[in-house]
Order: structure tokens, then C-alpha cells, then sequence
């Protein structure tokens, strides 16, 4: 019957994986299609930015938080369905815009339609593993982001590479397009079969039983109590998630203008990284907490994260100072082996520390602040040091340098302060947990 258990839980949780990857692909494939939009749409960088970044990331966040409260007290397979389905229209709806406003819009709704994915697949995650196997289960299905990530800059890389310079063509019903649309059509349609396989998973019985809704005044009296854990653990995942995030809107741009990249040759070879070497650092910290969770450690999710967080300085520092392209490639594969490290285990340590009625609000919050922090600060952090600090565009890898081992380094101190209170709140849960069941 465990096996039986276990077989339902890994086929529900690899479902989520192809979600999330679709989610995240969808989510960054615009910032390998920034030339062509500007030059068809008439916009500038300010634009760009707002979306790229604000027009997603505040829609994301946003709704999170009452989604999640959904996903606490009501089914959750129907409200990712639902999600994916607002999500992937958005993401092809991207492909007609003839407008600045209309692309605008879509990327909002992309945002809305995302933003009931994660809360409500952590939920079901932890409701289908025993704690031992959370961490890996987590990593596996938080990869998404990498290969996503890594999908995003080889197809978008590819199709810049080839269409540069192509004119518009005709589409039946559609009328005339150009090349770029054409890939938010495609990343709109890589949704559907994942769709359907939604339809296959089994919604897993809640631990305890189905939690009546909290007060949102409960929920933070919660926090406050648990304050040295709850906003010790958020911050230190904000941090490095400016970090991840700033590299991962910069980078593009630094081997063109420093290394003298083409668009469609850096979008392979960042790709590429991201598939191979972010995959790997997903899944080596899920395998590295899971070792600590059964060596009896309470806080093992955070001890690994402090250890990838020490080895992101040093790769911070690597990847945009290294005297060749060579070993700034092999830099930033480093680089996002250590990155992507934290995100695989950071819901699955939330997990440790809050209750079942409001675990999924709670992951909605973290949301909240990794992205707000990553994609809403990070990039932002190091446009400006590039502009008023050094002055020179060329500078953008000193900048990334900069950011990287400041917000490393503060990640790091953060989380090494937050392991005693943390392990101390993860044992409170489990006992009382205990006594319920």
C-alpha cells in the first residue's frame, strides 16, 4: 500500500513538474524577444521593464494570497486547472497584441493565471510525502524553473537567431503576425497536454483532515510568535532570490555587450546551463536536506541552503570578473548550480514550521517575497548601479558582481542566525502534530 501510495504521489508531483515548467517558460521567454517587440511595437526600456517584471510580478503576488486561502480549505487540482487554463490563453493572447496596452494586459492575466499554482501544489505535495522525502519531492518539482528557464532562452535564443530580418507572415484568421508572436502562440499551446494530465492526478487526503478556514488576524499572531523563524526564513530566500533573479535578467545582456555574444548565441549557452547545471542544484538540495531531515536535524533544509548560499559568493564573484569567455560560461554554470540550490527546499522548509490550516497562505507569502525581491528589485538593483554607480553599460558585470556577493553574503549570515529558532519552531510543530494524530 506505501508503494502504492508513493507511485501516486511521484506520478501527481512529476504532473506539477510539467506544469511549473510550462508556468516558467511562459513566464521569461520575453526577455529573449525584447529587440523584435521593441521594433514592431514602439516601446522603449521603461516599458519593457514594466513587462517583463511589474506588470507580472504584482498581478503573481497579489493574487496569490487569496488563491492560496482557497487551496487551504477547498479541492486544489481544480483551482491549478483552472490557473493553467487562464494562464496559457494569456500567454497566447501575448501573440496577437499589436499594442504596448494589449501586451500589457496579457502579461497581467499570465501573472493572475500563475499565481494558483504553486500555493496549492506545495499544499498537495506535502499532504502526498512523508517529511523525510519532502525535500526531494519539492526539489524535483521546483526544477521546473530551471528547465523552464533554460527552454525559454534555447527557444527564444534559436528563434532570434533565425528570424532576424524575416518580414511578417499570414496566419489563417489571425492575419499577419510576426516571428515573435509565433512563440507566444507556441508557449501558449505547450499548455494544453499538460492540462489534460492535470485531470489524471489524485488530490491526496489532507493530513488531519480538511482545516477550517483561519482569520487572517490568526494567521498573523502565527508570525509573530514564530517571528525569528517565519521572517528569518523569508528573508533569507528574498535575498537569494534577488540575487538568482538579477543574474538571470542580466546575463543575456552581458555576454553580448562585454563578451560580444549575439542574442542567439547567448540564449543557447545560457540555456543550456540552466537545464544541466540549475536541474542539478535543484536536485542536490533536495537530496542534501532529506540526508539532514534523517540524520534527526530539524532546521536541514535551511543547513543546506546556507551551504549553497557560501558557494553562490564565490560564484557571484566568479562568473562576471573572469578574464575570458571560458571561464565566465563555466562561472555561470556554477553559478546556477548554487542558485537555483535554495529554491528546489525553500517551500518544503516553510512547510516545517506552519500548520496545515494555513500552509498554503504561507506559501503564497514566500512567494510573495522571493518575487517581489527577485523579479521585482533584483534586476531593477543592478540597472541602477550600472547607471549611477559605474556609469557605463559595460560595467554590468561589475554590477552583477557587486549585487551577487553583497545579497550572497547577507543571505547566508541570515539563514546561519534563523537555524536555532527555526529547528526550535519545527520541533514545536512536530510535537503538537503528534498529539493530534
Amino acid at each position: 500500500m506505501e508503494q502504492d501510495n508513493l507511485r501516486t504521489a511521484w506520478y501527481g508531483v512529476t504532473i506539477l513538474f510539467l506544469a511549473w515548467t510550462v508556468s516558467f517558460t511562459d513566464r521569461i521567454i520575453l526577455s529573449l524577444l525584447i529587440i523584435p517587440i521593441q521594433r514592431d511595437l514602439g516601446i522603449n526600456d521603461t516599458q519593457i521593464s514594466l513587462l517583463h517584471g511589474a506588470a507580472f510580478a504584482i498581478f503573481y503576488t497579489l493574487m496569490g494570497i487569496p488563491i492560496a486561502r482557497l487551496a487551504d480549505r477547498s479541492a486544489r487540482r481544480p483551482i491549478i486547472i483552472i490557473g493553467m487554463i487562464v494562464w496559457n490563453l494569456a500567454s497566447a493572447s501575448c501573440g496577437l497584441a499589436k499594442h504596448f496596452w494589449h501586451l500589457l494586459v496579457a502579461r497581467m492575466m499570465v501573472g493572475v493565471g500563475e499565481a494558483a499554482l504553486s500555493p496549492a501544489a506545495y499544499s498537495m505535495i506535502y499532504d502526498w510525502f512523508p517529511k523525510e522525502k519532502l525535500g526531494r519531492a519539492h526539489a524535483f518539482y521546483n526544477s521546473g524553473v530551471t528547465v523552464g528557464a533554460g527552454l525559454a532562452f534555447i527557444i527564444g535564443g534559436i528563434v532570434v537567431g533565425l528570424t532576424t530580418g524575416l518580414d511578417a507572415v499570414t496566419l489563417p484568421w489571425v492575419g499577419e503576425i510576426r516571428s515573435w508572436q509565433i512563440v507566444f502562440f507556441i508557449a501558449g499551446l505547450m499548455g494544453v497536454p499538460v492540462i489534460l494530465l492535470m485531470f489524471t492526478v489524485t488530490e491526496p487526503a489532507r493530513r488531519g483532515g480538511l482545516p477550517a478556514p483561519l482569520p487572517f488576524a490568526q494567521i498573523f499572531r502565527f508570525a509573530l510568535l514564530q517571528k525569528r523563524a517565519v521572517f528569518g526564513h523569508l528573508a533569507g530566500f528574498a535575498l537569494a532570490s534577488l540575487v538568482f533573479n538579477s543574474f538571470l535578467a542580466w546575463t543575456p545582456t552581458f555576454l553580448v555587450r562585454v563578451h560580444g555574444f549575439s542574442p542567439g548565441q547567448a540564449g543557447p549557452v545560457l540555456g543550456i546551463g540552466l537545464l544541466v547545471f540549475g536541474s542539478a542544484g535543484m536536485l542536490t538540495g533536495g537530496w542534501l536536506s532529506d540526508k539532514f531531515m534523517r540524520a534527526g536535524h530539524k532546521d536541514a533544509h535551511l543547513r543546506a541552503t546556507l551551504i549553497a548560499c557560501v558557494g553562490l559568493v564565490f560564484a557571484a564573484a566568479l562568473a562576471p570578473l573572469a578574464p575570458s569567455s571560458g571561464l565566465t560560461v563555466a562561472g555561470l554554470y556554477l553559478f546556477f548550480f548554487f542558485g537555483a540550490f535554495p529554491f528546489g527546499i525553500g517551500a518544503a522548509a516553510l512547510q516545517m514550521i506552519t500548520p496545515a490550516p494555513m500552509r498554503a497562505q504561507y506559501a503564497a507569502v514566500y512567494l510573495l517575497c522571493i518575487n517581489l525581491a527577485g523579479i521585482g528589485t533584483g534586476p531593477t538593483v543592478t540597472a541602477l548601479i550600472t547607471d549611477y554607480v559605474f556609469g557605463d553599460p559595460l560595467a554590468v558585470g561589475y554590477s552583477l558582481a557587486l549585487v551577487g556577493v553583497v545579497f550572497s553574503s547577507l543571505s547566508a549570515f541570515v539563514f546561519w542566525f534563523t537555524l536555532k529558532p527555526f529547528q526550535a519552531s519545527a520541533l514545536r510543530l512536530a510535537e503538537a502534530e503528534s498529539r493530534v494524530s
